[in-house]
């Protein structure tokens, strides 16, 4: 592989002239010993050193951005809008995959502070372990102490830059909708129980529960991953504990989509003998058969709007910027009246 001496020696030139010219140093140089760098570049097919790149710089320019699994479409829409920002302002992003892994997490904001990131995003939810979030903050802190950025979406417990979703209000809408049909028998497919947006997100069932008059009780929920298959595992559950309901609430799309899959496994209609409901509206919800009754998060907006805050100092150091998306149900045909 050629060094920046072989491309300087081919030239004819010095290590240091070859240098600014391929950075390009505003120092002025002749076009005639720009050409003859730049052809030896080419023939030499030499690549520069990232590293020592961004040793010779007095400014960071990658972004670490933790997600939980990118391949999940919420994590894969939110990273789409964090990238466009990123590109738009030249800047190279990191994607660490936790796997809802706090232990993992915790390593990856050591290792991206070690690669000299100028910011970090934390696109995945807060977690309901107070070690944990204490070992967190501590470490966000000190990245912040030498000049590094913090952005989170979600509600974590670090006092920084966020961008926080209407998950509680979401969850009201969606149950709200299933109420006003007429279901007074709902089941609920949670994600995990030690994030905070699962319980934001039931906190705003518990409160259209309540104004409805009804209760949502604990044999009504059953606890998944956000993903496709516990999402059918977890229909299975509820249908068998209780074969009465006759709607499913699930905090995510790609739940839903799984429910939907086990009722019709089962021969259950969705929605004459089944509505299902679910949150996030990831592109595939609009695609599914019956299309999928759901609350919209503007995801790549989110995280494009995360990015921004990580890229961009506040115009004051009065406090952490804290910007709320709201959630807005959109109704398909997967969720209907049920039978009397």
């Amino acid at each position: 592989m050629a060094t920046l001496a072989d491309v300087a020696r081919r030239a004819g030139v010095s290590p240091a002239t070859a240098s600014r010219i391929i950075n390009g140093s505003s120092k002025p140089v002749t076009d005639a010993l720009r050409e003859r760098v730049l052809a030896a570049v080419e023939e030499l097919q030499y690549v520069p050193n990232a590293h020592a790149q961004l040793l010779a710089r007095s400014h960071r320019t990658a972004i670490g951005v933790i997600v939980h699994d990118v391949s999940d479409p919420y994590f894969a829409e939110i990273t789409r809008g964090l990238q466009r920002v990123a590109t738009a302002h030249g800047r190279l992003v990191i994607i660490c995959n936790s796997y809802r892994d706090p232990v993992k997490e915790l390593e990856y904001v050591e290792l991206l502070r070690a690669h000299q990131v100028a910011a970090i995003v934390l696109a995945g939810s807060g977690y309901h372990d107070e070690d944990f979030t204490k070992a967190l903050d501590g470490k966000l802190r000190v990245y912040e102490s030498t000049g590094g950025r913090v952005a989170v979406i979600g509600r974590h417990e670090h006092a920084g830059d966020a961008v926080v979703p209407a998950n509680e209000m979401g969850g009201y809408l969606m149950a709200t909708e299933l109420y006003a049909l007429g279901h007074d028998r709902i089941g609920v497919i949670a994600g995990p129980k030690q994030l905070t947006t699962t319980t934001d997100r039931l906190s705003g069932l518990r409160r259209a529960a309540r104004e409805h008059g009804h209760k949502l009780p604990a044999r009504r929920i059953a606890y998944a991953d956000f993903d496709r298959g516990s999402g059918a595992a977890a229909a299975a559950a509820l249908l068998d504990a209780e074969p009465e309901l006759t709607a499913l609430a699930a905090l995510n799309d790609s739940m839903a989509i799984g429910a939907m899959a086990l009722l019709r496994s089962r021969g259950i209609a969705v929605p004459d003998e089944m509505s299902v409901v679910g949150f996030d509206d990831m592109p595939i919800a609009r695609d599914v058969t019956p299309a999928l009754t759901t609350v919209r998060l503007p995801l790549a907006d989110m995280g494009a709007r995360a990015m921004t805050l990580a890229l961009q100092e506040p115009a004051d150091h009065t406090g952490p910027r804290i910007e709320e998306v709201g959630a807005e149900l959109i109704r398909r045909d997967s969720a209907g009246a049920p039978r009397p």
